[in-house]
């Protein structure tokens, strides 16, 4: 299966026009944002867990990062509310579940071998934000030399010219809404900018995006 697979080009996907898919475990429902491969497979996706639903014991041979964007997701390492972003590396193993259901963006087979890190970080939790550009605040997700991901909370009238990204840039909209050169992006709304790609981003609204660069480049 491949869907938006070629990481040279440009996508974006409003999430809240795809259908919801069953998985292979009852309660569980995804919209794939980006897929290469079958069930074991590179992917990006908005993943749905009913009340009192849980996936079999499993393996992620190449990491899996998530973000909770609602409910409480769980596995054996506890229980991550809405807000968390959470990280688990390579050769990391769970059962996950969510007794009050709960919905992810999580991303599969996207990192480093070398990568050894679990990070989890409250993306609520005021303390850690930092003043950015005039009109940004920025939190820190994760950081290494060829990635990074943060949190970014944007002031209604905010706009930043011309940005560049050798390596690439992914966004999901958490909060409000924002527009660039090629589109205008609200809550739910994904967007891929190949590597060399150079951005003019504007909100009129506000905005609560994550963001991920670097990942993408060759």
């Amino acid at each position: 299966m491949k869907i938006h697979a070629d990481l040279s080009e440009r996508a974006a996907v409003d999430s809240t026009e795809l259908d919801w898919i069953v998985s292979p475990m009852a309660g569980v429902e995804r919209r794939m944002l980006e897929r290469d491969g079958e069930e074991v497979a590179r992917a990006t996706s908005l993943v749905r867990y009913a009340p009192g639903s849980a996936f079999s014991a499993h393996r992620h041979d190449l990491g899996e990062e998530f973000l909770v964007l609602e409910g409480v997701f769980s596995d054996e390492s506890g229980d991550f509310p809405q807000g968390m972003y959470v990280r688990n590396p390579p050769g990391s193993r769970h059962v996950p579940s969510s007794a009050p259901g709960a919905v992810i963006l999580v991303k599969l087979r996207q990192m480093q071998p070398d990568d050894e890190a679990y990070v989890r970080v409250n993306t609520l939790d005021p303390t850690g934000w930092q003043t950015g550009r005039p009109g940004e605040s920025i939190l820190p997700l994760y950081v290494r030399p060829e990635e990074e991901v943060v949190m970014l909370d944007w002031e209604a009238g905010a706009s930043f010219e011309g940005q560049e990204f050798p390596g690439g840039a992914e966004y999901f909209v958490v909060e409000g809404r924002f527009e660039d050169q090629d589109g205008i992006y609200d809550v739910g709304s994904w967007l891929r900018l190949p590597p060399g790609s150079r951005q003019t981003i504007g909100t009129s609204t506000g905005a609560k995006v994550w963001r991920k660069t670097g990942h993408l480049a060759p």
